[in-house]
């Protein structure tokens, strides 16, 4: 089956035929990394983490390249950095600033399952030429000023380059909205140096006490910073180059103003009918029926998710909270729940209990399995096929999807390993391990409290080892004293009461 893609532009689901099937390009709009990222941004990372996968299972991996940039080119940014460390170059300043949650951001995707891109490029690297000569945004916009579509004014803040949206025939296409529309888009503000009122920004003038880089525009020096579009124009640009690319992916709230935008600036600056052959936006995220706010105090990030017991009483392992999401089309609207997550916990563990029979001996990913992804990323329907395969089948299903939980799949490994050298006590413990920590019990401190009564036991402290057994049993852990036939030592062991 071909990948069928939905493309935003067109309106409808299109057979996708790469520009150059040995380089395939696809950009993501990524984090703005002035705080930890909240479920709602995991949302784009994971759907489009699955398209990543599915591209490079289709074209080979060294034919695929993915960018998805970090945005660190923020007012509120740039005051900090200016705060904390005004003795610094300013990039180096805002590097300090944004370290420990662009790291955080790693840190939360990677237990969600993600890959990361091919490229990770900072804006801040790209607001003035490089050494390298890869597109920046001071020349892109001077590109724009140079073929009249873009142009300085000065406003009560100071001077700003914009672009004049009636200088492209088509600007609205992306979003459906005509010209004469869009003056109510909450980001547009009518202002009297404004040709239009629809004109968006492209550089700011700073004030005295503000911080900014040194671009020049018409050849005079213009002490600034850029605004919110440009970055991904230049960004995309620098990597793919000034033509047009396969896939341009990022959450639905984007399609306006922030990547009607993008397809103006690029078009217009490079002389291309489009920027992207298909753009894909993912649905919105409610929690608990309601749009996430810190004032409804229904914010949760991905780190409180997994570390923390804020949402539902108690910890979320990555798997389950991407299994949540992809039980759900991307196109539509998530309701992210407790329930949820709850009911994608327990389909966690019916693919845990077929890693351990596997253990994790997986088949083939089945063609009928990814011919549900390429149709349009359906991934519900492919997480129901994937629940009714034979457990060789569903381990190689699910590793594509990366469902799985790497310590249980690693214990499975250890598992069939023993197997082979036909450690059959070593394998009875690995199950019974893998059974205590499915009820919540910790096996190491288990294996702990054991060593305690063995040594109570040599002790002849007989009343301490019986308190301690006890107690266990209590907790439904049954013990179990033996003597090795080898050494004739005292040998316990222990397994979850049936």
């Amino acid at each position: 089956m071909d990948l069928r893609l939905h493309n935003t532009l067109t309106r409808s689901k299109e057979t996708f035929e790469p520009i150059d099937a040995k380089n395939v390009r696809m950009y993501v709009c990524g984090p703005t990394v002035y705080d930890y990222a909240h479920i709602g941004n995991a949302r784009p990372v994971i759907v489009f983490d699955v398209l990543y996968r599915l591209l490079r299972h289709i074209y080979g991996e060294e034919h695929v390249t993915y960018v998805r940039n970090i945005t660190d080119v923020d007012d509120k940014i740039n005051a900090r950095a200016l705060r904390d460390f005004p003795d610094l170059p300013l990039n180096e300043a805002i590097r300090n600033v944004t370290e420990k949650t662009a790291n955080q951001f790693h840190k939360d995707v990677e237990a969600l399952g993600c890959w990361r891109p091919n490229h990770e490029p900072r804006a801040t690297e790209f607001v003035l030429p490089r050494a390298d000569g890869k597109s920046d945004m001071a020349t892109l916009i001077q590109k724009l000023l140079d073929k009249n579509h873009a142009y300085v004014a000065t406003g009560k803040e100071g001077r700003e380059v914009l672009f004049d949206v009636t200088s492209m025939d088509n600007y609205g296409a992306l979003s459906n909205r005509k010209l004469e529309d869009q003056q109510a888009g909450a980001r547009i503000e009518a202002k009297d140096h404004k040709k239009n009122a629809g004109d968006f920004v492209l550089w700011k003038e700073s004030s005295a006490n503000e911080p900014g880089w040194d671009a020049t525009f018409n050849g005079e020096i213009i002490h600034g910073r850029p605004g919110w579009h440009i970055e991904c124009s230049a960004m995309s640009a620098a990597f793919f180059g000034e033509e047009e690319f396969d896939i341009h992916g990022g959450g639905l709230d984007l399609i306006f103003p922030h990547h009607e935008n993008e397809i103006a600036q690029s078009c217009c600056a490079h002389g291309t009918k489009k920027m992207a052959n298909i753009w894909m936006h993912n649905g919105y995220l409610q929690v608990e029926g309601k749009k996430m706010s810190k004032s409804v105090g229904n914010f949760v990030t991905i780190h409180e998710l997994l570390h923390t017991e804020k949402f539902g009483g108690r910890k979320w392992p990555g798997e389950v909270l991407r299994l949540a999401m992809l039980m759900t089309h991307y196109r539509e609207p998530i309701d992210f729940s407790v329930k949820r997550l709850e009911e994608a916990y327990s389909l966690s563990r019916l693919l845990q209990n077929a890693v351990r029979k596997q253990a994790p001996e997986a088949g083939e990913v089945p063609e009928a399995f990814l011919d549900l992804l390429k149709d349009d990323l359906n991934t519900p329907e492919a997480i129901q096929m994937l629940m009714k395969l034979p457990n060789r089948d569903a381990v190689a299903a699910a590793n594509f999807l990366e469902l799985l939980n790497k310590e249980d799949v690693a214990r499975a490994r250890r598992i069939r390993e023993q197997r082979k050298e036909g450690d059959r006590h070593a394998i009875e413990r690995a199950y019974t391990r893998a059974e205590a920590e499915d009820a919540g019990l910790d096996s190491d401190h288990i294996d702990q409290i054991v060593e305690e009564r063995t040594k109570h036991l040599l002790d002849k402290n007989f009343a301490e080892a019986d308190r301690i057994r006890d107690e266990l049993l209590s907790q439904g852990i049954q013990l179990k004293d033996s003597k090795d036939s080898v050494t004739g030592e005292r040998v316990t062991t222990w397994e979850i009461k049936r």
